[in-house]
């Protein structure tokens, strides 16, 4: 547990230094308001969006009034995380999933200072993990320390019921931050009415054995959400073709529907090193 906070506390460092030299700001342009509230109302001047006139007032005849308003200060930044076995693949040293326990800490301390409230959900195919958002200090801890030391107790993965779970427990607007390597059907719809209702970031991981599969011959591999075991000819490059095939177009369905709904989306290499690339996350999150 120490060397994980140690890690997480050397990643954070390395964005917060990149994050105030490069764009002068900080995580709040990642952890932003969850939306406007109206605050007052002032007379029309000469600059002014037009789209803020409140047509209502101003039909009084006492001069064009423009809406003022301000970014609400009290949001909830709620981190849903894919922990079935598929996560699971990749080098011993390193699977998806500990890319995915490292990105959503480093991330959880971040949120920690900057947010109102904080909470995390745990799936498979099932709850493995609840921490209902709080604005406290130690809930933050809380999160991250459940984060490392959870250990799943199902294989499988069913990411629209996660999505659903998320709809029905974010009573207001939200930033949702989900990690997942995606290897699920069906959840289509869901991520759809999630990406409406909330402001939504997804974090879609990968292992290059996902992509370019090595050439190792005719191997057992054994299906870790199944249980079965198949025989598959990694030489071929038919196979292999098919493979790489199937995981671009899974991602570029992904991208585009993000895209299609303003959902930021971010796609990992587990074995890389993400800090680059949660910046310029942060950097595009920071303009829109």
């Amino acid at each position: 547990m120490d060397e994980f906070l140690a890690r997480l506390r050397n990643f954070d460092i390395q964005i917060r230094k990149a994050v105030n030299s490069q764009m002068r700001g900080s995580f709040r342009s990642v952890f932003k308001g969850s939306g406007l509230e109206f605050s007052d109302l002032r007379i029309y001047q000469y600059g002014d969006d037009v789209r803020a006139i409140d047509w209502n007032v101003s039909s009084k005849g006492h001069g064009t009034f423009v809406k003022v308003f301000r970014e609400e200060k009290d949001q909830t930044v709620f981190f849903v995380v894919d922990v079935s076995a598929s996560q699971q693949v990749g080098p011993q040293h390193r699977a998806k999933l500990d890319a995915t326990k490292e990105v959503c800490g480093v991330l959880a301390m971040s949120a920690i200072r900057e947010a109102s409230h904080v909470g995390l959900y745990c799936f498979s195919d099932q709850k493995e993990r609840y921490i209902k958002p709080s604005n406290s200090m130690k809930t933050g801890y809380q999160l991250i320390m459940s984060l490392f030391k959870l250990q799943p107790e199902s294989a499988r993965t069913n990411l629209a019921d996660a999505l659903l779970f998320t709809l029905n427990c974010l009573k207001r607007r939200s930033v949702v931050i989900l990690l997942s390597d995606f290897i699920d059907q069906g959840y289509e719809h869901n991520l759809k009415a999630l990406a409406r209702k909330h402001d939504l970031v997804v974090i879609h991981f990968y292992d290059q054995r996902e992509v370019n599969l090595p050439r190792l011959g005719i191997i057992p591999v054994h299906d870790t959400e199944s249980g079965r075991t198949v025989w598959l000819n990694t030489s071929s490059a038919s196979y292999r073709h098919r493979l790489r095939e199937t995981f671009q177009q899974n991602q570029s369905r992904l991208e585009r529907l993000c895209k299609q709904f303003n959902a930021n989306y971010l796609a990992l290499d587990s074995q890389e090193d993400f800090v680059p690339k949660l910046i310029d996350l942060f950097r595009v999150r920071k303009y829109q």
